[in-house]
């Protein structure tokens, strides 16, 4: 009962709905999500903090820089299917549309560089 309380915890924001479906196509940094939503470093954050409470996301540090990723074949049937559920739910909203095209110019620009502009480096 707690993991399932704990993906719908993480599911009740509109933010972190759309940080999932970026992240269907593959991993992303800290600093691309940040882009994406248009939200503060420490509001991204924690709507990550949560979904990767909920195991809704998996992540890895790399330098300074830290990415996510949906998790693998590993997860649990429940994981699974909220993510697939979401992904199938959110595929023609006209919202989600806007973000894809977002995250392809967002793609295109050197992580680095992108994570040092937000940091004020």
């Amino acid at each position: 009962m707690r993991d399932i309380l704990s993906i719908t915890k993480a599911l009740a924001d509109p933010n972190r709905l759309r940080v999932l479906y970026a992240l269907r196509n593959g991993e992303l940094c800290v600093c691309q999500i940040t882009e994406l939503l248009g939200l503060a470093q420490s509001t991204v954050s924690k709507h990550m903090a949560i979904l990767h409470q909920a195991r809704l996301v998996e992540n890895r540090k790399d330098g300074r820089w830290i990415y996510y990723r949906l998790p693998g074949n590993n997860a649990s049937a429940e994981v699974q299917d909220a993510i697939s559920w979401v992904c199938a739910n959110l595929e023609k909203s006209p919202d989600i549309r806007e973000d894809v095209e977002r995250l392809n110019e967002i793609l295109k620009l050197d992580p680095e560089k992108l994570c040092k502009k937000q940091s004020g480096s």
